[in-house]
């Protein structure tokens, strides 16, 4: 007899509670190895591939593509018993049957699998292959809406209310009341001629709205084409490296004048995470414009270093050694507020955060035990860091646990800003645009590099002169780098 079982989504890392189906790598009747990638999905910090748990045939792909599943819940079928009764036929990844409004949950018949599941199967275990897999009760997995056709459709025929019973006549003299007015002003005939009439159904355009600029208001050609081409909806913007635009999940309203995006996944949870910060943490900021001619000098002498060659040398590279070793200086500003608890806790230990944007919205992953690192060490880490945050491969485990945060809003041509804080950290440094400016240097007016530096800090942990030393410190590597051979 066949054997079915199913694999419930997993937790995939720190307590995720949901994921998107993205992709099956699998269809209904292929077969399976254990470990082998059958899905990817989207956490709200990151993409995921899920290898299978089972040998066997797939018999059933209980969510499709673009569903959102809770942890716990079916999402396929396998026969590992594929030697026994043919399985009955299912639909294939990324259908719903007619009629269906949501995936099956486990306890309808479809999620289910057969009558000759065995006890573990109508359980809905299948083994702990991933942390936390199957602590948490199935659910039923929410099914995308349909997005609406594009193209602005022609609005219905407008209700006329019936007039509300007067306690008087009104005069025929007396003005109209701004309800009855439009009223009055549904039931004006548009002037137009049949072809123009023809043109405007056919693309969807209610003549009642379009201002006629034809003799005596008469409504043309050219204004139902003008209409039409202002009511199209706009493509959103893209950026480099953004091969899936999470816009383009969006659903352009009936009328063209709007794109409704879900909001999910990576934006769903830095969402989340900054408005926590903004209203948990009381947040200060200082600012600081510093010189930094010797420390572009410095740049461009590793980057003609054959030690450094294999690793990309940047300004944001000597800012993050510089906060470094500010946080060495001025350890306490490297700490939590553990609010349940009433405690401030100190770490012993630097996870250098770094926001990358990506296509999917702003993460921070973070360099584990950053300060152990030397420069050349820091430069290889920088890099992995971001060019797999951008990919969208970053792990559950390198998002968590950061200690303090830079974000390099330079790279996009901005002096300086306020940053919020990442959640349960103390500071997190902005980092801004490097620009050629007059500064007064050794008491005459020269060109030099300058750039604008943020610092903000969690009040409650931080007072403004610990603050305005951690800033000052920074400040002081890069205006001259050799200074950070003695800090060192």
């Amino acid at each position: 007899m066949p054997t079915f079982e199913k694999f419930n989504l997993p937790d995939a890392g720190e307590g995720l509670t949901e994921a998107e189906i993205v992709h099956w790598h699998v269809a209904v009747g292929d077969a399976v190895t254990v470990n082998q990638t059958i899905v990817e999905i989207e956490t709200a910090k990151s993409l995921v591939e899920l290898p299978s748990p089972y040998t066997g045939i797939v018999t059933e792909i209980l969510a499709p593509e673009g569903t959102t599943v809770e942890v716990g819940v079916p999402i396929i079928v396998v026969d590992t018993d594929p030697s026994g009764a043919a399985p009955a036929p299912s639909a294939p990844a990324g259908v719903v049957p007619d009629g269906a409004d949501a995936v099956p949950s486990p306890a309808s018949p479809a999620g289910a699998g057969s009558e000759g599941a065995t006890p573990s199967a109508a359980a809905g275990g299948s083994g702990s292959v991933l942390v936390g897999y199957g602590t948490v009760e199935p659910g039923t997995a929410r099914r995308r809406r349909r997005a609406p056709d594009t193209a602005p459709a022609a609005a219905p025929a407008a209700a006329v209310p019936a007039p509300a019973p007067a306690a008087a006549p009104v005069p025929a003299a007396s003005k109209p009341t701004p309800a009855s007015a439009a009223v009055a002003h549904v039931h004006l005939p548009v002037l137009a001629k049949p072809p123009v009439r023809k043109l405007a159904k056919d693309l969807g355009v209610d003549l009642a709205s379009v201002a006629g600029t034809g003799p005596g208001g008469i409504v043309t050609r050219e204004d139902v084409q003008a209409y039409h081409e202002q009511a199209k909806a706009q493509p959103l913007a893209t950026y480099a490296d953004d091969d899936q635009p999470w816009l383009a999940s969006g659903a352009v309203t009936p009328d063209g004048r709007q794109t409704r995006v879900p909001v999910k996944s990576v934006r769903k949870r830095t969402a989340e995470a900054m408005v926590t910060s903004a209203f948990t943490a009381p947040h200060v900021t200082v600012f600081h414009t510093v010189d930094v001619t010797k420390t572009m000098r410095l740049v461009h002498t590793l980057r003609e270093d054959r030690e450094f060659a294999d690793v990309r040398v940047t300004p944001l590279l000597v800012t993050a050694k510089a906060l470094l070793l500010a946080v060495r200086r001025h350890p306490e500003i490297n700490a939590s507020w553990d609010d349940a608890a009433q405690e401030i806790v100190y770490k012993h230990y630097v996870n250098l955060g770094i926001a990358a944007a990506t296509p999917r919205g702003l993460v921070v992953p973070n360099i584990k035990d950053a300060h152990r690192l030397d420069l050349h060490g820091l430069a290889g880490e920088i890099a992995d860091l971001t060019s797999t945050a951008r990919a969208g491969r970053t792990s559950p485990t390198d998002m968590s646990d950061g200690t303090i945060t830079i974000t390099n809003v330079g790279v996009f041509g901005i002096d300086t800003g306020t940053p919020i804080l990442n959640p349960g950290e103390a500071a997190i440094l902005a980092f801004g645009a490097i620009r050629e400016q007059p500064w007064v240097h050794k008491g005459k007016i020269k060109k030099r590099w300058v750039t604008q530096l943020a610092l903000s800090f969690d009040h409650r942990l931080v007072d403004g002169e610990l603050g305005a030393r951690v800033l000052a410190d920074v400040a002081k590597v890069l205006e001259d780098p050799a200074r950070g051979l003695v800090w060192g």
